[in-house]
């Protein structure tokens, strides 16, 4: 049974999925997938810098690569 209050609060109904994972401290988590995907993207920032987006730098690498294989 999860509160009220929390599912108030983060708009969880009765067909909302929610994720549940074990830590390696063994505490036992629940969260909403819009809660699983702000917390990606906070661990991710730590890592990429601002103004830096993953997806032109892959196409950029795979543009790249395919005019070497074309050379």
């Amino acid at each position: 049974m999860l509160p009220a209050w929390w599912r108030r609060k983060e708009g969880v109904g009765p067909s909302t999925e929610l994720c549940v994972a074990v830590t390696e401290e063994g505490a036992l988590v629940v969260e909403t997938r819009d809660q699983g995907l702000r917390r990606a993207r906070a661990l991710l920032r730590k890592y990429v810098p601002e103004g830096v987006f993953l997806s032109d730098e892959l196409i950029a690498d795979r543009r790249a690569e395919a005019a070497r294989e074309y050379e």
